[in-house]
């Protein structure tokens, strides 16, 4: 979908929402950019966005969301509040006429993601969601690989992404009123991944997950079916240490991503001709600029010198029947969250 169009030679004039700490990690990604400029920065707080301004040698600062987004000279803003206020500061932003890139889970729940995209759409404003894995060079050269059918039919994709925190029920990741859980915070890049290779539509699924004493989501184990007997095996944990590696499985060989999340390297595997078991092996290397947060906003500002409203690597769509199958998930483990609501 098109949209208007930002001149070629103009620097794309950025501004943060949330000033936590992936915003800090994007902004170091902003300031390594020829062609992008962070010009404002919004926070609840004064003091916290002064102190972020005051990091980045950014112009203005605002302890207001409404007020930073009257900022005429801000053409996209970057929202990496907590998961809950996602919507809320995303749509603000389109309503003010702002192009939006909101970090995931876009959203809370696909009510809340399909707002968003109606918005977005109705106005022809850009909206994508900050995927960042979808973005990166080692993850496009995989897409290529696998579009090549070197590995032949793909048969089955494995992702797991997992990590174990101390018990502190007051934090983030183990607080309902937070989004916290494994899900949103680490479950959606296996659900991604699979949503990547296989398509968003899965035929079936299949879950379990360990819901801890503060409610939400420790761990969760999911199997997807798709057309023609294909599965997807994902695992997300936040008390649990997992192997974080994905494997795209086919028919001649297969795809080894350790880090499959924030990955620059990956392993392809052929089958040894005439042999039962052997695989031979090839190393591919990747890396991404600076943080690994460059790649997404180069494709946002790709989107919008050309005046599309969208980007055609993670389109609205996708994302949006990526926060359903979440919505399913969660509907198989009786998990609702307090901010489960539209505005």
């Amino acid at each position: 979908m098109k949209g208007a169009v930002v001149h070629m030679a103009k620097k794309i004039k950025w501004g943060i929402m949330g000033v936590g700490n992936i915003s800090r990690q994007f902004a170091d990604s902003l300031v390594c950019m020829e062609d992008a400029e962070i010009t404002a920065v919004g926070s609840r707080s004064t003091g916290r966005a002064a102190e972020f301004a005051a990091g980045y040698g950014i112009k203005r600062s605002y302890g207001s969301y409404a007020e930073f987004l009257k900022d005429p000279e801000v053409d996209i803003v970057y929202v990496a509040t907590h998961h809950p206020a996602h919507y809320e500061c995303a749509l603000m932003s389109l309503k003010a006429g702002k192009a939006v890139l909101c970090e995931k889970s876009f959203t809370v729940n696909a009510a809340q993601t399909e707002v968003l995209v109606r918005t977005a759409r109705e106005s022809g404003i850009f909206l994508m969601e900050a995927m960042w894995m979808r973005y990166l060079p080692n993850i496009v050269k995989v897409r290529e690989v696998i579009a090549s059918g070197v590995i032949g039919e793909i048969r089955m994709v494995k992702a797991d992404f997992g990590f174990r925190i101390d018990w502190a029920p007051e934090s983030r990741l183990l607080d309902p009123v937070s989004g916290g859980g494994a899900l949103l915070d680490v479950g959606i890049y296996p659900v991604s991944f699979a949503s990547m290779v296989f398509g968003p539509s899965p035929e079936k699924i299949v879950s379990m997950a360990h819901l801890g004493l503060t409610g939400v989501d420790e761990q969760f184990s999911a199997i997807f079916s798709y057309e023609g007997g294909r599965l997807a095996v994902l695992t997300g944990a936040v008390r649990t240490d997992l192997p974080n590696e994905a494997r795209v499985i086919g028919t001649e060989g297969y795809i080894r991503i350790p880090d499959f999340w924030c990955s620059q390297k990956f392993e392809l595997c052929m089958k040894e001709k005439g042999s039962m078991g052997k695989f031979r092996t090839e190393h591919f290397a990747n890396p991404f600029t600076s943080t690994g947060y460059v790649h997404e906003a180069e494709e946002a500002m790709r989107c919008m010198r050309e005046g599309r409203t969208e980007s055609d690597i993670m389109p609205l769509d996708e994302s949006l029947k990526i926060m359903k199958i979440l919505d399913t998930l969660r509907a198989q483990w009786g998990l609702r969250y307090p901010s489960d609501k539209i505005l």
